[in-house]
């Protein structure tokens, strides 16, 4: 029986192998940890779906394989793989896997039934869970959309995948179509290495998700055509508002049972916008515009060596209280890189919150293919002209909407900000 490597998302093609909980010659029983997984996103515990003996460890601990390498055999009788939540992995290379294995062919949709990929397409009847179709031969999702935003074409491209399927890294080195804007790095690693070679220094490997963090962020701000729209938010009625609640919130063995912090009322008003303008509710698919019926809001969150972005589903719906915990559990579970691949994935729109960090203002990328991203800033005191032309003292926020403007235009994306403003600034009719 073969160990697969499980594919953990569209964008993941491959894992690395950081614990092995079982050493060759161990019984294994279904629902047993087998082995540790770490992508670029997250840390996973991989679990056995069949009983029988560790006979073989072929990925060892702090080795990589790609999505459907087989990491281990184990012998006895039972299923041929072993997987977490995780979609159906890729069928096995041809080389490492003995003649008798066959690979499984890739789930597909039910007849005439329209599904959506959370993260980064549109999914129709011609389509399924499994990597494309190019010319007859197979591509991985992430190595088509690559190749979609560099220009690649991939008509003549030998794939190094199973069964000849392209992936990612096939992409290394190809250059583009003819007419394609291509960018090159200013300076080369040896270039950069040689110019700093006398200056005292540190050397500090790329991990997966710095590497991936900057792949995207590049491609992003190269491909979205993004505008800012920024605005100046007075916050003292919701600071009332957070101040009454925790106050009242009941106590259990001497602590409270809840603590909203700004951010909670930030997301719950950011949802509520979203609702009020649903035009701006809505991500960039490539071709066509996906629009939303509900506000499902991915919140920036700062971990070891990157980010991360979880996301509260429905956040239109849920009373603050719910919003607070969930956020709460998503942020520990993301520092732990413990979030499942559904966790983080999705959304409808995104807040990157700096405000706790002295920050004014700043302005964010959007992460595809999110339309906008809200960045909000800290809270401040600052004078400011009453209506009878006299001057106080009032609690401001200042926030900067980043926009794709191919979903969101100048004055929809205006609008959006003023409905933000509004529920902020008169927050007990739109978010209690």
């Amino acid at each position: 029986m073969d160990v697969l490597m499980p594919q953990l998302g569209e964008t993941v093609d491959k894992g690395k192998v950081t614990i092995w909980f079982k050493k060759v010659g161990d019984a294994v029983k279904p629902g047993e940890n087998l082995f540790e997984i770490e992508t670029d996103k997250v840390s996973m515990e991989i679990q056995a779906i069949a009983a029988g003996t560790l006979a073989e460890i072929r990925v060892p601990a702090g080795d990589e394989a790609p999505v459907g390498a087989i990491v281990a055999i184990i012998s006895g009788d039972g299923s041929v793989s072993a997987s977490q939540s995780a979609p159906s992995p890729a069928p096995a290379p041809k080389a490492p896997a003995p003649p008798s294995v066959a690979a499984a062919p890739a789930p597909r949709p039910a007849a005439g039934k329209i599904e959506l990929d959370p993260y980064f397409e549109v999914r129709t009847p011609s389509k399924n869970y499994g990597p494309a179709q190019i010319g007859g031969r197979a591509i991985t999702p992430l190595a088509r959309r690559l190749a979609a935003e560099s220009g690649i074409d991939l008509a003549g491209l030998k794939g190094s995948g199973p069964h000849g399927r392209i992936v990612a890294k096939d992409l290394e080195g190809t250059a583009p179509a003819r007419g394609a804007a291509s960018v090159a790095p200013a300076f080369t690693p040896s270039q950069i290495a040689a110019l700093y070679k006398d200056v005292p220094h540190e050397e500090i490997a790329l991990d997966g998700m710095r590497k991936t963090i900057a792949t995207r962020l590049v491609q992003a701000k190269q491909t979205i055509p993004h505008f800012y729209l920024t605005a100046d938010v007075e916050i003292g009625a919701l600071l009332k508002l957070r101040e009454q609640a925790n106050d009242s919130a009941p106590h259990k063995d001497g602590k409270p049972a809840f603590k909203l912090s700004v951010n909670d009322f930030v997301i719950k008003a950011w949802a509520a916008a979203l609702l009020r303008v649903p035009a701006a509710n809505a991500i960039w698919a490539e071709d066509r515009i996906l629009r939303f019926r509900r506000a499902d809001v991915a919140v920036a969150v700062s971990i070891d060596g990157g980010l991360i972005t979880p996301v509260i589903r429905e956040a239109d719906t849920k009373r603050l209280t719910a919003i607070s915990a969930e956020m709460k559990d998503l942020a520990a579970r993301a520092r732990d890189r413990k979030l499942k691949v559904h966790e983080y994935q999705g959304g409808s729109s995104a807040i990157s919150n700096l405000g706790m960090y002295g920050v004014r203002e700043f302005s964010a990328i959007i992460n595809p293919p999110h339309a906008t991203i809200l960045a909000v800033g800290g809270v401040r005191r600052q004078a400011v002209e009453k209506e009878d032309g006299g001057v106080a003292f009032a609690s401001m926020m200042t926030v900067t909407l980043s926009c794709d403007h191919r979903v969101v235009d100048g004055a929809l994306g205006a609008e959006l900000l003023s409905a933000f403003k509004d529920i902020v600034e008169k927050p007990i009719a739109a978010l209690v």
